[in-house]
């Protein structure tokens, strides 16, 4: 397609759409891809914002010949929603939960309604929408059609075909069908109120070939792949809902449905059960199925790997969940199943919501998990979901697992095991030639396997280009030829989705890798190591598979559990301010053919301005993408040799500046508290106008410690060691009982009580504190704002000056968990395995509660006895894991959960000029409205900085305090503190002092 049409097209669009056009290089680039392994360039993107934008759109598309791709999430896994005319993107405007009848159980929404809108929705009136593929949260109900989707409860409540009442469709031409109407509108004077040429088109084709559809169609739960042309047939009242139901968008473009809802059990109970291998699993599932459970999942132990040793004895496991009229009724039918369950090795019943949750996470990250090996190396779709008969599936699953080792390639099956359908990502090479070729030779046998057990290439997210190429293995020619006549019946012109389903593309051509620099041209030149990616760079941005968990718009909960990613996304909906959005426009950066100027972007600079780098998604996301990260390395290259913004010489060199105005804190305080001069600072700074200064600290937290009176002798490492050799034995630290306090920039300069409070608490539990013997810094400011060369030399001199603790074996107790993040993650990624070091360092790091739970394990905390609120710091939830800082709580008397989130002050981002408002969105999602709904007396708790400036400049006069503060205080006037007695089997224990259990994180792990 020529620039003359795209611009053509553009003005046209324009003219008439009254939604979002863009034919942008950004915008085009982030719907380059869905979730499969497929990628195709759109000309451009048009958000509809109604259904008469949407055949105004068709009409400007069809008088210039221009392909239309409806797309929704775009967490397809066959490449369906990827296209190169236009793509219809629903999920901006076209999202809204119409109405739902209650009585009739139905509900009438818009294609772009994302599943979990529709289900909270239907939620009020004690009602929900069936099927739930695990990508819930984002996926949207047009899609979800498109596709026949199904999800974990089919088994119970069918596929999404199963629960469409009536679609409102728009034909390539232009022409307005309504499929089904009867059933889901009594009034309408009949089933389908279709054109006449589609109409005795429909019944022509399936009166013309009954034998055909009679006998053509394998009989299994999820046979999705190609059209469902029986559902036409007489006997079947000839269902053009349910035929055109997982089309793909091929037929015509959704504009409205009615679907069924369904009533859930009031109580629910899961059943784990445990079994020998996968196949056992597999051959047990079908027998479960006349208990009539929920669900029947399945999984091995080479998918769900660490997680498996919170699970039943075995190698493999069914999650079987089993409703009832009550919590006792549920819990009964759950322990009958166990009891009746042949072959299992052990099981676990699980009332307790919270654990059902925890266990549920485990299965519905496994689309994004399976996307790597044990070993790190990357899986991929291409052979995603295949069904067979339930009752055949584990001599399916056996004879899978040897054309695996035939190939010489590795998978890890999971997925509906009771109803027989099967997920799996591969580690097929799909960079190299010979790697493609083997793809290609692996898809047509797998594909002749599953025929040969009576199955469906496809058993959940369609065919796509992933497996339509295939389809004559399974219907044959005949067969084939009908589906394109059904094709071009609807869309004679060939303008829908063209090249899935019927004259597909080669299930090996439109690879996503087939546009970046081929391996033979060398590694990108980067700052980071990326270990877990071997260096490189483009495999760190292709972590990212596209399943989209950033784009999840619910707000997040107050559990243990509670996710931090994508701050930015849940603010604007925008993709491109999502993780997914971000790692496809940095892939197409590296590509080169959208985006054209490399490490110049400005659309990926766009597009990463408001990234918060608060990392979420290095633990949320199920692949561990880690954007903070490809931020820096970009920023690094982006403004190398060029003027930077001025907000990076402002806080990106924080440290420097508030040593250099230590000295002068309070003739600088009163200065900048005169309006003009604090604007004008502000303006030289690039700070936002409507940010307050933070004001300098009096006294230093150095200062203070320097002119302290230590009891025990000196407290810096030159007084300890002046002189090691010499040195009596008792007089060097004991490594089980002395910690070095690291006075980061914000304790020592913004907030010292912080470590003022946290040298009393850790002294009073028996610990010899120090301090290091110069001025330290994690280099975290110069990370963030991407001046990565300063950031080394920096985090170097840091390693030299801690020569002496490390060669003691010491920890390092870090107070702001931003910095800790650093030490652990930052430093040594960037410093790489050349600085042995680094390692050293990011092992030593330790929390405050991993501190006292580690070294003094058996000090008792004082008694707050008070509720607390606020925020785990989005670092801590990240990297360090907040597992010692809640057992500190409890056995403080501290109840209540924190939220998730973060705060939006982030760093440098929440001041910097013109991200004020969505750093005040960010704030309102979770931590504002748990603060003011905080009980009287209630403790407002953030352990970081940016936390706390975030609640004191906008909480209506709330302060927040560090936890150390807290204890501090008990001290005072509440029972415990008492010192701690020898720390016990120290050497065998984790970072916080636990041998499992909770979410507890390696220090200097990969997060």
């Amino acid at each position: 397609m020529t620039a003359g049409l795209a611009r053509d097209v553009q003005r046209a669009l324009r003219a008439a759409v009254r939604g979002e056009v863009a034919f942008d290089p950004g915008a085009r680039a982030l719907m380059t891809m869905d979730a499969s392994n497929y990628r195709r360039v759109p000309l451009g993107v048009v958000a509809p914002a109604d259904a008469e934008d949407v055949a105004a759109a068709l009409a400007v598309c069809r008088d210039h010949g221009v392909p239309v791709v409806p797309r929704g999430g775009g967490t397809s896994i066959a490449g369906q929603a990827t296209g190169i005319g236009v793509v219809l993107d629903f999920t901006r405007h076209m999202n809204r939960v119409v109405a739902i009848d209650a009585d009739a159980r139905t509900a009438r929404v818009q294609p772009g309604v994302v599943l979990d809108d529709l289900r909270g929705a239907a939620a009020a009136h004690g009602l929900t929408f069936g099927p739930d593929p695990s990508t819930h949260s984002r996926c949207t109900l047009g899609g979800m059609i498109g596709n026949n989707a199904c999800g974990s409860h089919s088994v119970a409540w069918g596929t999404t075909a199963d629960n469409v009442r009536a679609l409102d469709v728009l034909t390539y031409r232009g022409e307005h069908a309504r499929l089904g109407g009867a059933e889901a509108d009594p009034a309408s004077a009949a089933p389908d109120a279709l054109p006449a040429r589609l109409r005795d088109g429909l019944r022509g084709l399936a009166d013309r070939h009954l034998a055909l559809l009679r006998t053509g169609f394998p009989e299994l739960p999820r046979r999705i792949s190609g059209y469902a042309l029986d559902r036409l047939l007489p006997e079947h009242g000839r269902d053009a809902a349910r035929a055109f139901t997982g089309s793909e968008g091929t037929l015509g473009v959704l504009t409205e449905a009615t679907v069924r809802l369904v009533c859930p059990p009031a109580a629910r109970v899961l059943a784990v059960l445990g079994y020998p291998d996968e196949s056992a699993a597999a051959d047990a599932a079908h027998l479960l199925l006349p208990r009539r459970p929920l669900t029947v999942e399945g999984m091995a132990a080479d998918l769900v790997g660490a997680a498996g040793r919170s699970l039943p004895r075995g190698g493999a496991w069914l999650f079987v969940e089993v409703g009832g009229d009550d919590p006792d009724d549920a819990l009964a039918r759950a322990r009958d199943l166990c009891r009746t369950a042949d072959g299992s090795t052990a099981h676990e019943v699980v009332a307790d919501p919270a654990r059902q949750r925890a266990l549920w996470r485990i299965r519905e990250d496994a689309a994004g998990t399976a996307t790597r090996m044990p070993d790190g190396s990357e899986a991929w779709p291409g052979w995603e979901d295949c069904a067979v008969p339930p009752a055949r599936l584990g001599g399916y699953l056996r004879e899978f697992r040897a054309l695996l080792a035939e190939h010489g390639l590795r998978g890890a099956p999971y997925g509906h095991f009771g109803d027989g359908c099967v997920h799996v990502r591969i580690d097929f090479d799909l960079k190299e030639r010979a790697g493609v070729a083997r793809f290609r030779r692996f898809s047509e046998a797998a594909a002749d396997l599953v025929v040969s057990h009576g199955g469906s290439l496809s058993g959940e997210h369609g065919d796509g280009q992933a497996r339509a190429e295939l389809l004559p293995k399974m219907y044959g020619p005949e067969m084939i030829a009908l589906f394109s006549d059904f094709k071009d019946l609807w869309d004679p012109d060939r303008g829908l989705n063209p090249g899935m389903l019927v004259r597909p593309g080669l299930i090996d051509s439109n690879l996503r890798f087939a546009a970046l620099p081929p391996i033979s041209a060398g590694p990108v030149d980067v700052e980071f190591t990326y270990p877990g990616d071997r260096g490189d760079f483009p495999t760190a941005v292709s972590r990212c598979v596209g399943v989209a968990k950033c784009r999840t718009t619910a707000a997040v909960s107050g559990s243990a559990g509670s996710a931090v990613m994508c701050p930015s996304f849940r603010v604007t909906g925008e993709e491109k301010h999502s993780t997914r959005g971000r790692a496809r426009l940095l892939h197409e950066m590296l590509a080169g053919e959208v985006i054209r100027d490399g490490w110049r972007s400005r659309e990926v600079r766009d597009a990463l301005d408001l990234c918060l780098s608060c990392k979420g998604c290095r633990s949320d996301c199920p692949v561990e993408v880690d954007m903070a990260t490809y931020k820096a390395e970009f920023l690094h290259h982006h403004y190398r040799h060029r003027p930077r913004p001025r907000a990076h010489y402002a806080m990106g060199w924080l440290p420097v500046w508030l040593r250099a105005a230590a000295p002068l804190a309070r003739p600088l305080n009163a200065l900048v508290r005169f309006r003009p001069l604090a604007r004008l600072v502000k303006r030289f700074g690039g700070v936002a106008d409507e940010r307050a200064i933070p004001e300098l600290a009096s006294e230093t937290f150095t200062r203070w410690w320097e002119s302290r009176a230590l009891p025990g002798g000196a407290g810096t490492l030159p007084d300890v060691f002046r002189d090691r050799e010499s040195a009596e034995s008792e007089a060097r630290p004991d490594p089980r009982r002395t910690v070095v306090l690291w006075p980061d920039t914000f304790t020592d300069h913004l907030s010292p009580e912080v470590g003022r409070a946290a040298v009393r608490v850790m002294e009073a539990a028996g610990l010899r504190v120090l301090i290091p013997p110069a001025a330290v810094c994690c280099g975290l400011t110069w990370v963030s704002t991407g001046q990565l060369g300063h950031a080394k030399a920096v985090m170097r001199r840091t390693l030299d000056r801690l020569a002496p603790v490390l060669d003691a074996g010491l920890p390092l107790v870090v107070l702001e968990p931003s910095c800790a993040a650093a030490l652990r993650t930052d430093l040594p990624e960037l410093l790489g395995p050349d600085e042995p070091r680094a390692a050293a360092l990011a092992a030593s790091v330790r929390t405050f509660a991993e501190a006292l739970e580690r070294y003094a394990p058996n000090w008792t905390p004082p008694r707050l006895n008070r509720t607390a609120v606020g925020q785990t710091h989005c670092h801590q939830h990240a990297v360090l894991g907040d597992a010692a800082d809640r057992r500190l709580r409890e056995r403080a008397g501290l109840t209540g959960e924190l939220t998730g989130g973060c705060c939006g002050l982030a760093g440098n981002f929440g001041f910097e000029a013109g991200h004020y408002e969505v750093s005040v969105a960010c704030a309102e999602e979770a931590l504002l409205p748990a603060v003011r709904a905080a009980a009287p007396g209630a403790a407002v708790l953030a352990d970081g900085f940016s936390c706390r400036t975030q609640i004191a400049q906008l909480g209506d006069g709330v302060t927040a305090r560090h936890l150390a503060e807290l204890l501090a205080e008990g001290l005072d006037g509440g029972s415990g503190g008492g010192p701690a007695e020898e720390p016990a089997e120290y050497a065998d224990e984790g970072p916080d002092g636990a041998p499992g259990g909770g979410r507890e994180k390696e220090p200097g792990g990969a997060g």
